[in-house]
């Protein structure tokens, strides 16, 4: 894989340093963009989009998959790419980044024309037989996406794809901490026949993204990130109505129940609480477990947490790498200290790593006595700790499960399917597991976003690729001898009493007045064949 970034030797006040998240060591710069050169990116979109849109789905499609080629041929180089750029081990790079999104790329260029494919929509009434209406998914133009340091390639790569294929022009920028990335994806791009600007990749300082997306006239905004993010640039949009997509936190709970696998439940817990230094928007962070399994629970989940091996990624024998950033770290403490402060029992502990002076490590933490009222299990910790608490029933746990602003994911863990599916939808979450957690994201099939303050719209899937395009629906008149309506000027009491007539024939309780309704429309049938 050829490497754009490293061939970069510029000065920091021009371009973003892009370091390994965990050693320091300078891999490279990513040219800075102005709020000007977002604008022409944006506008060179506009221009090439108009082209992109005109072409059938089915050659949009095959100047994609190239890219999942080229993905294919540099999957070793991209999985240490996303490791180095974001600290976590390159096993949780390949196998939550990169192969989903190859998984998505074929899924959706599979899918592609028939998800924009008119659809017929069949009369309401009898009187409107002669209306016929289809449904058209046009593209909005050209869409931006801002997108997060945590998942820095799957997660944008995903919407990238859908708005091209959906049509669009796509403008990007990743995370000022993750550029290493953002410039790997846009390598990945690449590969496929676009037209000339269709996709552009910017850089620029987060704390300006927004309102410079928005100022600049993208059609709609996909944005993933904090909640107090997502609500400045939602009052932002307002002020232009554009559309926004809105993927915001998490404080995602698990329900085990009497019957669970327990075996099952707690490697569960450890993967989708603490793979990626629990760095995920939909990873278990709050654990409600039924009194009768709660100490055989603890006991196998005390075992795994303390076996796992935190560290630099050298050799594949690593489970849990780094905190990206030092400020994401400083949460994460906060947020233990808290609990600690307020009567919380550090209940078990992964080993430091050897290297405890390279790299934001936390070590993995679970912790038992905690309440509502405490941050680790109020907010958004973001990082490698779960909170544990005993409860009396499975109707408690749902009561504390949605004792949440927010609402992305959710799990349900039991040996009945019944059982777990009805449990799954008391749930007030958009994305909700049962006998799994987080895994769901990978899969391209299925709608992703929360409910509440975890944000609005969906992407992957049916409804995901929705969201790149905007509905148009075309009525068409089949009766052509019709030279009005029957609603149609002059108005009269012919007309009154015809359009009553409709209502009585419809809806009129009973045959007799339906019957006098229907000799009413047909006197006033003849009306609508006059000039």
């Amino acid at each position: 894989m050829s490497s754009s970034m490293e061939a970069q030797v510029l000065p920091d006040n021009d371009a973003t340093p892009c370091c390994d998240a965990v050693t320091g060591e300078l891999l490279g710069h990513s040219p800075l963009h102005s709020t000007e050169d977002l604008k022409e990116a944006i506008a060179a979109g506009r221009l090439a989009q108009k082209v992109w849109a005109d072409m059938p789905v089915k050659e949009r499609v095959r100047r994609m998959i190239p890219v999942r080629d080229y993905m294919m041929a540099h999957l070793d180089e991209l999985a240490e790419t996303v490791a180095r750029d974001v600290g976590k081990t390159r096993i949780d790079a390949l196998v939550s980044e990169i192969v989903p999104a190859m998984m998505a790329l074929t899924y959706y260029c599979g899918k592609a024309k028939g998800f924009l494919k008119p659809r017929r929509m069949m009369p309401g009434s009898i009187f409107f037989a002669n209306k016929w209406s289809r449904i058209h998914r046009v593209p909005f133009g050209v869409i931006g996406i801002i997108s997060p340091w945590n998942y820095p390639f799957s997660i944008p790569f995903s919407e990238v794809v859908m708005g091209l294929l959906a049509g669009n022009a796509v403008v990007l920028k990743t995370a000022s901490e993750t550029q290493a990335v953002g410039l790997a994806l846009k390598e990945c791009l690449a590969a496929a026949d676009l037209p000339e600007g269709l996709f552009s990749f910017i850089n620029m300082p987060g704390r300006i993204a927004g309102d410079a997306f928005l100022e600049s006239g993208v059609d709609k905004l996909f944005f993933t990130g904090s909640v107090p993010v997502g609500k400045i640039l939602m009052a932002k949009a307002a002020e232009t109505l554009t559309p926004v997509s809105l993927e915001l936190g998490g404080n995602d709970a698990m329900l085990v129940c009497e019957d669970a696998d327990l075996d099952r439940a707690v490697n569960g817990a450890v993967w989708a609480g603490l793979q990626n230094a629990g760095q995920s928007c939909g990873g278990v962070e709050r654990i409600y477990v039924h009194v009768s399994v709660y100490e055989p629970f603890m006991k196998r989940l005390k075992a795994k947490v303390e076996a796992l091996r935190v560290g630099y990624d050298h050799s594949h024998t690593t489970d849990v790498g780094a905190i990206a950033t030092e400020r994401q770290l400083e949460t994460v403490k906060r947020h233990v200290d808290d609990a600690v402060a307020k009567g919380a029992v550090v209940y078990a502990r992964s080993r430091p790593p050897k290297d405890p002076l390279q790299g934001h490590f936390y070590p993995p933490t679970v912790l038992t006595e905690v309440t509502h009222d405490m941050l680790v299990m109020a907010e958004e910790t973001f990082g490698p700790v779960l909170g544990v608490m005993k409860v009396a029933s499975m109707d408690d746990a749902v009561i504390l499960a949605n004792d949440s602003d927010l609402g992305l994911t959710g799990s349900v863990w039991t040996k009945k399917w019944k059982k777990g599916a009805k449990l799954a939808r008391r749930i007030m979450a958009g994305a909700v597991t049962v006998n799994d957690h987080l895994m769901s994201h990978g899969l391209a099939e299925t709608p992703w976003g929360g409910f509440k303050e975890s944000g609005i719209g969906r992407s992957h899937g049916a409804i995901g690729f929705a969201e790149m395009t905007e509905s148009q629906v075309v009525v068409q008149d089949v009766m052509p001898l019709v030279k009005k309506n029957l609603w149609w000027h002059p108005f009269s009491p012919r007309v009154y009493a015809t359009i009553k007539g409709v209502a009585q024939t419809l809806y009129a309780p009973t045959w007799k007045e339906r019957a006098k309704g229907l000799g009413k429309v047909l006197m006033g049938f003849p009306r609508m064949f006059m000039k």
